[in-house]
């Protein structure tokens, strides 16, 4: 794409061409003038009520709102042929998808039913199903020695049986998770240019790091190699477990979480229900199914200078019908 420059609140590839614009303002100033010229010829007429009963009455407001969609439109064609350039979401052809699930034990908790595991495994099978058949899919488990169970693939049968059978495990090594993601990433194959495709994470944990690493850390490694992760802290602030006898508090780490999609660049979600968590995997399958790329915009522009101009039509011919 060409240098783009700035104009106001937009950017333009070709702002010279925004100086046909001036045509505007003097068509402003053209109709201000004729308005002028209309009221002074209406003097001339003493009997207004006769004059009135001849000629059909037309609403000021209509007219000057015609006029005003047609500047509008005129204006937006005017800035369409400037090339207008904007961030735009634009399909993936292919990603890397780490799906990092926390399966240390305080996910047997049953403040979501039926326990946080149970529906962490339902809200992720339907989020792997959800993406695109060409994306590779990997899924690493969250414990005090995160795994990488299932390595990049597009088949979902192998994904959905490996989330079905996870099982709780002692500890939450945040930080180590992170690592395996990255690993997972680069085990997955290139494109056919001989490139990685993007790789993202999503990682999903109710607790806080236990095993002594640095999850922070962790993160900007992942920044340093262009993978964000989106992390979706699990449960709510009064979950617990009960461990030999003794009653345990379970609330997620919301804190740490938001710090590591922060540092990666990634997004920051909550939830403490089985369907909070179903919206939140749902709102991650649109932002990882695009991506921002800057391009141009003239046809967007183009639609709404044509919005502008029916609406003007529609008035100009409502005064030519002389509706009511």
């Amino acid at each position: 794409m060409d240098s783009v420059t700035r104009v106001l609140l937009w950017e333009f590839e070709r702002p010279a061409r925004l100086w046909a614009l001036l045509v505007v303002p003097a068509l402003i100033i053209a109709y201000v003038l004729i308005l002028q010229l209309a009221r002074r010829r209406g003097i001339r007429y003493t009997n207004t009520g006769v004059v009135g009963a001849v000629l059909p009455h037309q609403r000021q407001w209509r007219r000057h709102a015609s006029v005003a969609m047609a500047l509008c439109s005129m204006i937006l064609i005017g800035g369409a042929w400037a090339k207008p350039v904007a961030t735009v979401n634009v399909p993936r052809e292919r990603a890397t998808i780490v799906l990092i699930i926390d399966v240390s034990r305080s996910m047997e908790a049953t403040d979501v039913s039926p326990t946080r595991l149970d529906a962490a495994k339902k809200s992720a099978a339907q989020f792997v199903n959800s993406l695109p058949a060409q994306y590779n899919v990997s899924l690493v488990t969250l414990s005090g020695h995160p795994n990488i169970l299932v390595p990049p693939t597009v088949d979902r049968g192998v994904l959905n049986q490996a989330i079905s059978k996870l099982q709780v495990a002692d500890g939450t090594a945040i930080a180590q998770s992170i690592t395996e993601g990255l690993s997972a990433i680069s085990q997955a194959p290139t494109g056919d240019d001989g490139r990685p495709a993007p790789g993202l994470m999503v990682l999903m944990s109710d607790g806080s790091e236990t095993a002594g690493g640095d999850p922070v850390a962790a993160a900007s490694q992942a920044k340093e190699k262009g993978v964000p992760i989106n992390t979706i802290a699990f449960g709510t602030q009064n979950g617990y477990v009960d461990v030999n006898d003794r009653r345990y508090n379970v609330a997620p780490d919301t804190a740490t979480l938001a710090r590591i999609a922060q540092v990666s660049g990634g997004k920051a979600m909550t939830a403490s229900s089985a369907g909070q968590l179903d919206s939140v995997y749902k709102d991650l399958r649109s932002d990882v199914g695009y991506q921002k790329e800057r391009a141009e915009v003239t046809a967007q522009w183009a639609l709404y200078a044509m919005a502008f101009a029916v609406v003007a039509s529609l008035g100009v011919v409502s005064m030519a019908a002389r509706w009511p």
